[in-house]
């Protein structure tokens, strides 16, 4: 039985009609192997693929309305669980390597062993309709360990299926595509790829329209490696703690979404200097206001280094060749450094302007340092001290996966992490276009955070971001 807990707050919360609790059904979990036989191979993974930042299972949600299907007998409705089943087995015989397992050679070196065991799939039915869900929908996910079981001893790296999916059948007709991915198989482009072939198969193409490709090696340091840039994003921090780590084994952790609409975004610019503004993304401000309202709520020491990183894809921007069908990792995080009393001090421009540095830092030889730096110092993780990452995701093709349902009414990530944001493109209950950002931050730390961001808001407009929280799950 799951339970769906809200808290009031001084922000509009988002409302939505919710039952007090809802069930869901789950038949057992069967793997699924890809429908005809595929290559049996040793496949390596990329040098950015393996790094230990990526050797985490990333879940996520894609909602469908009821589509009712006309045919001679009049209206039929399909079984999505049975034509998901079908469309994975049969774009996995395309994307085989995903049906394998991760294995680790010499130098903790990754590769895939294609042995076409296959992927996790459960089917399920909840006893709720959509639209008793309302912004609900919005991550964090509401009762994610319902709609998204976490079999087992499955979510490793090493020897573990790399996909779960479940698809779970409401009560209107419409169902939710629960899945969990590897990481270090795919980034957020590939296995939106990876899904849209899905899509195809199901709406009865006999093979994707986009093939995929392998080619890891693109993505392997030099001979002989050499970092030449800096890299603040995998930086050795000595004598700093990540008090977001202290503090969640003692504290409460929850995850909140804020939504932004244009009322928002337009208040964030007018902050700003003519001569920045006109030139400032909505990504750019907001990435500004939210590192600065989360660094000002945690309350550090005004002279603790606090670093911002943002996800920064390599493809189609000239500076890798990167063939057109890759579905590895194929993106950097670089960052950038403020001390805490200059970020929070100084106005909104001071963020905005670091925030804008980040992408201007990423080049060819910037990509291939990052790459060497792998090798030569054993795939580190990048830095947790401090460190705040947002991932922005609207422009990954989740929005445009088609089961045969018609394109979905949310997709993306499920619930943010207590170092990483996601930025997820949203239209609410009234209509309104905008933006939700989840965070993850300790409850009294959270509270200071909302209060800093209704400052921000507040004085150039009347409206504040809609907000919901829930305590964050234990589970995944």
């Amino acid at each position: 039985m799951a339970r769906l807990v809200a808290v009031t707050s001084g922000l509009k919360m988002v409302t939505s009609t919710l039952p007090v609790s809802f069930s869901v059904r789950r038949r057992e979990p069967e793997l699924i192997e890809p429908a005809k036989s595929t290559p049996r191979e040793l496949k390596p993974l990329s040098d950015i693929d393996d790094q230990e930042g990526l050797r985490e299972h990333i879940p996520g949600i894609i909602i469908y309305r009821n589509v009712k299907t006309p045919s001679s007998e009049g209206i039929i409705l399909r079984d999505p669980a049975r034509v998901v089943r079908e469309a994975l087995a049969a774009a996995l015989v395309f994307y085989y390597p995903i049906a394998g397992r991760v294995v680790e050679g010499p130098d903790r070196k990754l590769m895939v062993d294609c042995t076409s065991e296959g992927v996790l799939f459960i089917e399920a039915d909840a006893d709720v309709a959509l639209d008793d869900l309302g912004d609900a929908i919005m991550p964090p996910c509401p009762n994610l360990e319902e709609l998204l079981y976490n079999v087992p001893r499955s979510d490793g790296i090493i020897g573990c299926p790399l996909l779960l999916v479940q698809v779970t059948r409401l009560k209107c007709g419409g169902f939710i595509f629960g899945f969990r991915f590897n990481h270090t198989i795919c980034d957020g482009l590939g296995f939106s790829q990876f899904l849209n072939a899905i899509g195809e198969i199901a709406r009865g193409a006999r093979a994707p329209s986009l093939l995929p490709v392998w080619h890891r090696e693109i993505l392997n340091a030099r001979n002989p490696p050499r970092i030449t840039c800096t890299h603040y994003e995998y930086e050795e921090v000595h004598g700093q703690k990540n008090v977001l780590i202290d503090w969640a084994s003692n504290v409460s952790m929850v995850h909140a979404s804020f939504f932004f609409g244009p009322n928002e975004i337009r208040a964030l610019k007018k902050s700003l200097p003519p001569r920045l503004s006109s030139h400032t993304s909505t990504y750019e401000v907001l990435a500004a206001c939210l590192w600065r309202c989360r660094t000002i709520a945690l309350e550090l020491h005004p002279s603790e280094k606090v670093r911002f990183s943002s996800m920064v894809s390599v493809c189609g921007k000239g500076l890798i060749d990167v063939p057109t069908g890759y579905y590895g990792n194929a993106f950097v995080y670089p960052a950038v450094v403020s001390t805490t009393q200059l970020l929070c001090e100084n106005p909104l421009e001071f963020a905005v302007e670091l925030v804008k540095k980040v992408k201007t830092q990423v080049s060819e030889e910037y990509v291939r340092s990052v790459v060497d730096l792998m090798v030569m110092k054993g795939r580190p993780m990048y830095t947790m001290e401090s460190m705040y990452m947002i991932s922005d995701t609207r422009f990954l093709g989740l929005e445009e996966v088609d089961l045969g349902w018609g394109k979905p009414i949310y997709s993306g990530p499920a619930k943010a992490v207590s170092t990483t944001s996601f930025c997820v493109g949203f239209k609410n209950s009234k209509g309104e276009k905008g933006i939700v950002v989840s965070i993850c931050l300790p409850l009294e730390v959270m509270n200071r955070f909302q209060e800093e961001l209704k400052k921000m808001t507040q004085e150039s407009s009347h409206d504040v971001p809609q907000f919901c929280w829930k305590k964050a799950s234990s589970r995944l």
